[in-house]
């Protein structure tokens, strides 16, 4: 018998998805197993034991994060790669989709509302434009519109802004936040995908003001599916993302993709439906079984250290 590969699972406060996950990898008799993960008091030059790790929360506990990229820099494949969890925004997000194709809304960077200590507004900001131009984003991206934390998740820190007014009020309470402000879109139909292993998406109907799931499989004509579905993986694809969420409100045909930077999905047996939680179970088993009998490389701080060489060089 070959040696015994091992994944360890960082979790949060969830209670579904991790007793069932671990169950359905030792069930297999792969000769891969799945455990939570130990982690503290790590050595800088410290073996990590595992040869996959699942991220669920380490965008909430930083110390993880930072011990998932010492991971990484050992040859261990993390799901989702902490390098390029920690790089992406809403912004850059909806740059890269529109660069490759996707249908994204109409996008605006705000300036931060506050700053940290020692920012002085009439000293330290010498390149940012002041006062905005409100009346010119609004005209961009029209009215409604929605205001959101670049860097959030979770629908929080979200306003659906009907007047500029509105838009401002909320700006104005956003603090530390960096937002942006993107063009609404009156779906008439709108989807939730999961995609696991750049590869595999599951599209689900999804009612954004009820926020559930609704088990319907011919919800989308097939070819307005299939466009869905090859829009996830380009996207996945472009972000290097295992494991996502990816939100389309569908407009005259058109899917626009509003949310796709969801690198800890909802796993959740009670908001996603037996049918759909059977699916991810099965699914994140199959893809972690695999990258620990077979490790995909992963780019880390490394490869980026050694490209920067290269191109001084």
């Amino acid at each position: 018998m070959g040696p015994i590969h091992r994944i360890g699972l960082v979790v949060g406060r969830e209670w579904s998805f991790p007793p069932a996950f671990i169950d359905e990898v030792n069930g297999r008799d792969t000769g891969v197993v799945a455990e939570f993960a130990s982690i503290g008091g790590t050595h800088h030059d410290e073996p990590v034991p595992y040869d996959v790790l699942v991220d669920r929360i380490s965008h909430e506990v930083p110390m993880y994060r930072s011990y998932l990229k010492h991971a990484v820099l050992q040859g261990r494949t993390v799901v989702n790669n902490p390098f390029m969890w920690s790089a992406d925004d809403k912004f850059f997000g909806a740059s890269l989709i529109t660069q490759l194709g996707v249908a994204s809304p109409r996008t605006v960077l705000l300036p931060n509302k506050a700053y940290v200590p020692g920012i002085v507004p009439n000293e330290s900001l010498r390149n940012l434009k002041y006062p905005l131009d409100w009346q010119a984003i609004v005209e961009y991206t029209g009215l409604p519109c929605v205001l959101k934390d670049a860097h959030g998740g979770g629908w929080k820190e979200v306003y659906i802004c009907r007047s500029l007014e509105e838009l401002i009020h909320h700006y104005d309470e956003s603090g530390l936040l960096t937002m942006v402000v993107q063009q609404f879109i009156d779906f008439e139909q709108f989807v939730r995908c999961l995609c696991l292993g750049q590869e595999e998406v599951l599209v689900m109907r999804y009612d954004p003001r009820a926020r559930r799931y609704i088990v319907d499989p011919d919800y989308l004509e097939p070819a307005l599916k299939a466009r869905v579905v090859r829009d996830c993986r380009t996207i996945v694809g472009a972000l290097g993302y295992d494991m996502n969420s990816i939100e389309f409100a569908i407009k005259d045909g058109v899917p626009y993709a509003i949310d796709f930077m969801n690198p800890a999905p909802d796993f959740d047996v009670n908001s996603l439906t037996p049918e759909y939680f059977r699916w991810v179970v099965e699914h994140m088993a199959d893809l972690t079984i695999r990258l620990a009998r077979h490790p995909r490389a992963q780019v880390g701080s490394l490869d980026w250290a050694r490209m920067f060489r290269a191109g001084r060089g």
